[in-house]
């Protein structure tokens, strides 16, 4: 305050906030595959601890407007279309506005054509008054091949054409792309100079960044620029059973069980019969996982990152003796079992951070096979099936058994195969009573009996 000695404007002492909420807002013609990338921007954000929500204005659309009856309603001379769309529009801002602004999210992700200039000022207006900060992703592709099998693999089973045969709906969508080419202004290097925002040319094959101001943003851009569309399949599995999976003690570096090496066998049989081309695997650097991947007969890598989650001063323990030894710790876990660290180990959220580099390049890869651990493999499943970190601890994977991930255009097919080879389990339930004060047997209600 200096001079008048009246403070400063609330845009101005936003621009002093470092933790301002983003508001993430795509541009581009319809079917360049913005509303897949506003899918995976928000479950990768959401995974790694950032809130984040989408909000699709084609949806708000249609629930303004039950049924679709052709391209016509995107005509620019449809004034009716014109009003509809803009109400919808500013219905979803004033959503966004709610979340950002009084339910705590932190990433709003605002999915829409956005083609003009004018719309985007009018946007980035909105952003101001509010204190967000504004970052534009726009998809650019001219390959008509590709635009083909985006309307094929997203739009046929869009709610506006349920009843349409394939030939329709490449001509309806075809025509409503023509509604928007003649008015689509594409962010510009000089005209857009002060904005923030990365253009995704042709399906990634080249990219232009322009003012990344903040970690928000350039965490973004780096996802962004390492996702693609290649089909392609990722399969998860634990090691074969060990040594102190027998037990019942958790985490230790032991070898395989005979019937873990049996796993190892059959694991080898099942990915020969995939026949998959140019297969990586990835183990952690502990004994179980290199030695199930040993018999592959392949070349692996081995990813410190992947290694199982560190349970610190309960290393090797049986979760009786945990019971026993710190019931506190044993209760505590059990009340967040996402953000509880064990004493001198890890936590499940530590887990998420420490494996993240391992899902960027899985995003970067084609087909993968990763041969891990339960705490691991909950995480990386937890990514690709959009689950919440109330979700991600429980989420069963047992031994002997792998899961083929195929990614789909807006989420992931799963396949689970179980190699027939018997095994302990290593699950433990979600515990009902999870109070400090409950008795021993409350607190092992959930333990698997081991064999």
């Amino acid at each position: 305050m200096r001079g008048s000695g009246r403070p400063r404007s609330m845009r101005d002492r936003a621009v002093c906030m470092t933790n301002r909420p983003t508001l993430i807002v795509t541009v581009g013609l319809p079917a360049r595959g913005k509303t897949y990338i506003s899918k995976k921007l928000t479950r990768y954000l959401n995974w790694i601890g950032v809130p984040t929500k989408e909000f699709n204005v084609g949806q708000y659309r249609r629930e303004c407007l039950k049924i679709y009856k052709s391209f016509e309603f995107f005509r620019p001379d449809n004034e009716e279309g014109l009003k509809i769309r803009r109400q919808c529009a500013l219905a979803a801002l004033n959503d966004v506005r709610q979340y950002l602004s009084v339910e705590g999210g932190q990433v709003a992700v605002f999915d829409a054509t956005n083609t003009t200039r004018e719309r985007r000022g009018t946007i980035v207006k909105f952003a101001e008054q509010n204190g967000f900060k504004v970052f534009f992703v726009e998809s650019v592709c001219e390959d008509p091949d590709v635009i083909a099998q985006n309307i094929v693999q997203v739009k046929l089973g869009s709610p506006d054409y349920i009843h349409c045969n394939t030939e329709e709906v490449i001509e309806d969508f075809m025509n409503r792309i023509k509604c928007y080419e003649s008015s689509y202004q594409p962010l510009d290097e000089v005209l857009d100079r002060d904005l923030s925002y990365i253009k995704i040319i042709d399906v990634g094959c080249r990219y232009l960044v322009n003012r990344v101001l903040d970690h928000i943003q350039s965490r973004i851009v780096y996802y962004l620029m390492n996702i693609h569309i290649t089909p392609r399949s990722i399969y998860l599995c634990r090691h074969g059973e060990s040594d102190l999976n027998i037990k019942g003690r958790i985490g230790g570096d032991s070898g395989l069980s005979p019937r873990g090496k049996e796993y190892a066998k059959s694991l080898m049989k099942f990915i020969q019969d995939q026949n998959i081309n140019d297969l990586k695997v990835w183990t952690s650097q502990m004994k179980r996982t290199i030695q199930t991947a040993e018999g592959l007969g392949v070349p692996y890598e081995q990813w410190k990152s992947l290694n199982e989650i560190d349970a610190g001063v309960c290393e090797e323990m049986m979760y009786e003796e945990i019971q026993e030894h710190f019931p506190l710790e044993f209760a505590l876990r059990d009340q967040d079992k996402y953000r509880y660290r064990y004493p001198k180990g890890e936590s499940y959220e530590d887990l998420v951070q420490r494996l993240e580099p391992v899902i960027m390049e899985l995003e970067r890869q084609e087909n993968v096979l990763v041969v891990c651990h339960q705490a691991v493999m909950r995480c990386l499943l937890a990514y690709f099936l959009d689950k919440t970190a109330d979700e991600l601890p429980y989420l069963k994977c047992p031994l002997h058994t792998v899961l083929k991930l195929t990614p789909m255009a807006y989420g992931c097919k799963v396949e689970s195969v179980y190699l027939g080879v018997d095994s302990v389990n290593t699950h433990r339930d979600r515990p009902e009573n999870v109070k400090v004060q409950r008795t021993p047997e409350d607190a092992l209600q959930t333990v698997p009996a081991h064999l």
